[in-house]
């Protein structure tokens, strides 16, 4: 079983009524993720550093500020700048890397009172299905230690589900923070993208698809940070400002798609987990039609792979042809077929993923909300970048990551939250997708499903 700590609601009152302060409830949270170093979840601490960055929150409450976030320990994916902090990008490349200053969603915790408590594992350059890294090792899934939480943000989602902290903070350019948590029965949402600004940080080799994502034990937490994290800042320029009213959550038309319109594999457990799920939201009295996307010929994720291939070239492929042994076998792969996709292949890619974007947008013209499948399979094997099967067919290594890429594409709000197992407890997740700009909206359906889920 996953394990439950107090939520980020319930902390944050409780130091901000003085039931408890900052500095222990950091304290605790070193001492659990202490007592969890075999998960490999969070590979960097600064118990120094969190403690003062504590002692400063209690002052400030002292001082007579309201902190909506007063106390709350968070764990940072290790792509992410946080200042003073070791920051590899899970990658040998970096290994001496100490970030000059905050990303600007880091800043905005800090000024809302978390207090980061570690530095969540990533596969390198958030770049695989999975959370291994050259630099740390495997990142192991809480609830049976030989499988993996997925990747690439499965150091974040195992530190949740694993109670280490009540939020996290992750990426999101193909799914990395939606299918961890779904695998591990904890929620993550991607954001609009802009929605959360991004940077100063890495330079991305995503091309305008990667999101600042937050992950925890349920969508009211998740919003929390969400309105502590967006809006407008210049230092980012494509981030933006968002719808800043909810629609009415019961009037909104929602579709349920079982494969999202594509020809892929699903487990049945999933499969059947999932229409029992909507059956039990249509009996609850949603209105849920089924219907599928309508994709534009060829759209598929090797259509738009050439993006990440030729964005990791064009940032490391110098590194690369110097000493090619430095980087992930895995990763290394990418960037050597990344060198050879030509000027037209990687413009075919972008053509592929406008037509993905423009196919979304259409879809979603005739619906409010779109229901899906998260994962098509449960966690698998910690040595294996997939399962060998899916579907009861043989899988590709990215026959698990179906759903969630053509969200990143069309720039789409989306999250995942639990909603079943498989006999063997392994979870799976619901992702629920809304219009580019919609995220509250997102949010709140997101937290009445899944107060249905939980009845």
């Amino acid at each position: 079983m996953t394990k439950q700590v107090n939520s980020a609601r319930g902390i944050a009152a409780d130091v901000a009524a003085g039931r408890t302060n900052a500095v222990e409830t950091a304290k605790a949270a070193l001492a659990r993720i202490e007592a969890a170093k075999a998960l490999n979840a969070v590979v960097t601490i600064d118990p120094a550093r969190t403690l003062a960055d504590a002692a400063a929150v209690d002052a400030r409450l002292r001082a007579g500020e309201t902190l909506p976030l007063a106390g709350v320990p968070i764990v940072v994916k290790d792509n992410i700048w946080v200042a003073g902090w070791r920051v590899t990008q899970g990658s040998r490349l970096f290994a001496d890397f100490v970030a000059p200053e905050d990303a600007v969603a880091i800043e905005r915790l800090r000024r809302a009172g978390a207090v980061i408590v570690g530095i969540g594992a990533t596969s390198e350059f958030a770049c695989k299905g999975v959370t291994t890294s050259q630099l740390y090792g495997p990142t192991r899934h809480p609830l049976d230690r030989a499988l993996t939480p997925g990747g690439s943000s499965g150091g974040p989602a195992a530190a949740v589900a694993a109670g280490l902290v009540p939020l996290a903070i992750g990426t999101d350019a193909g799914g990395s923070s939606r299918r961890p948590p779904a695998h591990v029965g904890v929620a993550g949402f991607k954001p609009s993208y802009g929605a959360i600004p991004y940077g100063p940080g890495f330079a991305e080799p995503f091309f305008g698809l990667s999101v600042i994502a937050p992950i925890a034990s349920d969508v009211a937490d998740i919003a929390l940070a969400f309105e502590a994290m967006t809006g407008a800042d210049p230092r980012d320029p494509d981030s933006a400002v968002i719808a800043s009213q909810a629609e009415d959550v019961a009037g909104l038309r929602m579709a349920f798609s079982p494969r999202l319109g594509l020809d892929v594999a699903v487990d049945d457990v999933v499969a059947d987990g999932l229409s029992s799920t909507v059956d039990r939201l249509s009996a609850a009295g949603l209105r849920i039609m089924q219907r599928d996307p309508v994709w534009p010929t060829g759209a598929t994720e090797d259509a738009i792979m050439p993006l990440q291939h030729a964005g990791l070239a064009a940032l490391y492929g110098n590194a690369f042809r110097k000493e090619p042994t430095i980087f992930d076998p895995d990763v290394a792969k990418q960037i050597e077929r990344g060198l050879s996709w030509s000027g037209t292949e990687v413009a075919g890619a972008l053509v592929a993923s406008a037509a993905v974007a423009s196919a979304f947008a259409a879809f979603l013209t005739h619906v409010d909300l779109l229901l899906t499948p998260t994962v098509p399979c449960v966690a698998w094997s910690l040595t294996q970048l997939g399962p060998d099967m899916i579907g009861g067919k043989p899988a590709s290594p990215r026959g698990h990551a179906v759903f969630t890429p053509f969200v990143n594409h069309a720039r789409l709000p989306a999250i995942s939250i639990p909603c079943g197992t498989d006999p063997r407890g392994l979870p799976f997740g619901l992702q629920i997708i809304a219009r580019r700009g919609q995220d509250r909206t997102l949010l709140g359906a997101a937290q009445r499903i899944e107060a249905m889920l939980r009845r």
